[in-house]
């Protein structure tokens, strides 16, 4: 598997290329003396890149570590709970990660691992204790 001809890889670079030449075209060498600013907002985009690649990155690693019915499982729990379904992306990832995932998971697997933070959160209760009035008071 040459990362070469990774088509996903392929198509981000010719998103990248696009923006680029939107951007600025050929004077790359002109337009930085122009302002400060513009190094800022290019840093921006700079960062924005990044969390869109390594968003993508976690994408295809999810989508390798679990079976389509159990991603399109987690997308719709992601509908309703995004931080339920954001834990348990990452649980996933750390299983994989850590050489614990033998196999993708499946729905099955999937809903044990929902049902897992679901007793984790309910666990944490609160206790009120009121305060109580002593009715025998010698001072009256």
């Amino acid at each position: 598997m040459d990362p070469m001809s990774d088509p996903q890889l392929e198509a981000i670079r010719q998103a990248r290329m696009q923006q680029l030449q939107a951007g600025g075209g050929g004077g790359g060498g002109g337009g930085g003396g122009m302002s400060g600013g513009g190094g800022a907002g290019g840093t921006q985009e700079d960062e924005a890149e990044k969390q869109r690649e390594m968003e993508q990155k976690r994408q295809d690693m999810l989508a390798r570590c679990m079976q389509p019915a159990a991603r399109e499982r987690l997308h719709r729990v992601a509908l309703v709970k995004p931080e339920k379904a954001r834990g348990v992306e990452q649980m996933i990832l750390m299983m994989a990660s850590k050489g614990q995932l033998m196999e993708q998971v499946s729905e099955e697997r999937l809903i044990q691992l929902l049902e897992s933070i679901s007793q984790r959160e309910g666990s944490a209760s609160v206790t009120i204790t009121r305060k109580r009035v002593n009715v025998m008071d010698d001072d009256w």
